[in-house]
């Protein structure tokens, strides 16, 4: 095969061009190669010169049909001389080609959705699922016990759109605070993206339709005075539908950013707000409301204190043990036993009867930690059985100092390590699906509560003594929230995990553990307690056990900023969408 010439650099060409000619092609033919190319023994060079200019930023191919001006073979200089492979060529347009394959694969994974980039699906599959979800949310009311109830139609219409702001509210709730529950978890490792949006949608479901009724009735009217608007039942009901888009509509702007916002804090700002513009400073339950917001200073410091001694007694008592993997294999359904119980008891209990209630929860306790042993035993048992025989005979010296739960304890290496973060990626899962049960259950009130005030003024009956909340009202709640989560969920929880301080699977799990006990018991309580607050707290706590140095006092700054501005930015929308609403439903009202 004849070779083809390469004269590098090709600005030889532009030298001997012929004048002003050749000097307008240097900053063409600049870090260019120019190949001729020999076809038959009778002509030296053909017809087309290509030249092909490389850089990092293009690649790009000109074709000249034009005999090389004679100044041209004047230049040839055997120093500008070199010979190379045809296939060189050949491969630099197929190393191109492979360019254009790649740029057109990132063009197409760019036009996909946010929706199918975290599930790994389609865009099509993608819009089926969204256009799927609308058309439940806008036929679902109808099967509704509130819509069949012997009611005009006037109040049948509005009932629909109150249930569809419920709807709208409890979609945002998913969209944003759900990162509360899963968000440790994705940044651990611990759970893929699709992994964690599955498994909270149907935890957040269980827990908002078996525990949701604790804290709606706080929220329903423990905030807003109803005597004030004794009278003007219209304008309480615009100002309950009014808190709800206007919690909603910040929520969502949150989380289009990634934003991690208090949906608690918004909706009682947006309830706070249209009490004291329209009904005064009599129209709000102020003893309530410095319940509610005590909550907020407290909870972050529980679920730090909490995080901090859960996180304390794993270096405690796993680390520093002789074998850290047997430890923690033995540990984990000790934990397991403890939160499952304490679930169980607060959250079903099958009888009133409380000794019947503590054996129940003792029975169910067991039976995860049996199961979860088994798990455990069985998916790591060959590292186990290797740690046994690789174990050291421990150091006397070691043994004989005394470890505090405040000492310094190294964490362990090698096969240990894989044991310890394979126990503990399985039981931050699990206290993952526990926090997720426990926000479902806490923040759909935040919807739900507004929402059934709302309705029960349609009904007539808004100075009863309470308000029974409807089981599909709950359901309707539960559904809006896994809606959001999957349509929208992605956004807040890719970016979580990692932002307040480095997780391991053992910090995960300790700041969710930590933080789901203390939602959990608070929902109990009735206390609307913000999920946000005690996780970032309970987060925070972790890190504190690592050292002061461990917590990213930026990310902090900027997350309780959000927090003191969600108050103020929801109370603001809650009195224009008051306004709007007046105008907009003056002729139903």
């Amino acid at each position: 095969m004849t070779p083809s010439l390469c004269f590098s650099p090709a600005r030889n060409l532009a030298r001997g061009g012929g004048g002003g000619k050749g000097e307008a092609f240097l900053p063409l033919l600049h870090n260019s190669h120019l190949y001729l190319c020999r076809h038959n023994s009778s002509s030296f060079f053909s017809d087309t010169l290509i030249f092909k200019r490389e850089d990092k930023h293009n690649c790009s191919t000109l074709l000249f049909k034009a005999q090389p001006p004679k100044s041209f073979f004047l230049n040839l200089r055997p120093r500008n001389l070199k010979f190379i492979n045809p296939s060189a060529t050949l491969s630099s347009f197929a190393e191109a080609g492979d360019e254009g394959e790649e740029l057109q694969e990132t063009n197409n994974e760019q036009k996909r959705s946010g929706m199918a980039k975290a599930f790994n699906i389609s865009s099509n599959t993608a819009y089926a699922i969204s256009i799927c979800i609308a058309v439940a949310a806008l036929t679902l009311p109808f099967l509704m016990k509130t819509l069949s109830l012997n009611l005009s139609l006037k109040t049948k219409v509005l009932s629909y759109v109150t249930l569809l702001f419920g709807f709208y509210m409890a979609w945002n709730i998913g969209a944003n605070d759900v990162a509360n529950a899963m968000g440790t978890s994705v940044g651990s490792g611990a759970l893929t993206l699709r992994q964690a949006v599955m498994t909270a949608a149907v935890l957040e479901f269980s827990g908002a339709l078996l525990m949701g009724t604790h804290v709606s009735s706080t929220m329903q009217k423990g905030i807003v005075v109803a005597s004030v608007f004794q009278g003007k039942d219209s304008l309480l009901f615009i100002g309950l539908l009014s808190s709800l888009a206007a919690s909603g509509t910040w929520l969502q702007i949150a989380s289009y950013y990634g934003w991690p916002v208090s949906t608690t804090h918004c909706i009682v700002g947006a309830m706070v707000g249209f009490g004291l513009v329209y009904g005064g400073v009599g129209a709000v339950f102020w003893s309530s409301l410095a319940r509610v917001v005590s909550s907020w200073v407290i909870s972050p410091v529980i679920g730090a204190v909490a995080s901090f001694l859960v996180y304390k007694c794993i270096r405690r008592f796993v680390y520093s043990a002789p074998n850290p993997g047997q430890a923690a294999a033995a540990a984990a359904p000790i934990a397991v036993f403890v939160g499952v119980t304490g679930t169980s008891f607060v959250a079903f209990p099958l009888s009133n009867i409380w000794l019947v209630a503590i054996a129940q929860a003792l029975a169910c306790g067991t039976t995860g930690a049996v199961l979860v042993s088994k798990v455990i035993h069985k998916q790591l048992g060959h590292l186990l059985e290797k740690s046994k025989l690789s174990a050291e005979e421990p150091d006397k010296l070691d043994n004989s100092r005394t470890i505090g739960l405040l000492t310094e304890v190294a964490g362990p290496t090698g096969t240990q390590l894989k044991i310890v973060y394979g126990v503990f990626g399985y039981m931050q899962v699990l206290s993952a699906c526990f926090m997720s049960f426990a926000h479902g259950g806490n923040d759909v009130a935040n919807a739900i509560g507004p929402l059934a005030a709302a309705l029960s003024i349609l009904q007539g009956n808004a100075s009863g003594a309470e308000i029974v909340i409807p089981i599909d009202v709950l359901a309707w709640g539960g559904f809006g929230i896994v809606a959001g989560l999957m349509m929208w969920g992605y956004r807040v929880m890719a970016t979580i995990g990692n932002k307040i301080t480095e997780l391991t699977p053992t910090r995960g799990f300790a700041a969710e553990f930590a933080a789901a006990l203390v939602v959990l018991f608070a929902s109990r309580l009735g206390l609307p307690i913000s999920a946000t607050h005690t996780l970032v707290g309970a987060v925070m706590g972790v890190g504190f056990a690592r050292g002061l140095n461990s917590v990213r006092s930026e990310t902090v700054k900027e997350i309780v900023t959000s927090w003191a501005v969600t108050l103020p930015v929801g109370a603001a929308l809650a009195v224009l969408y008051t306004w709007i609403l007046s105008k907009l439903l003056a002729n139903l009202l």
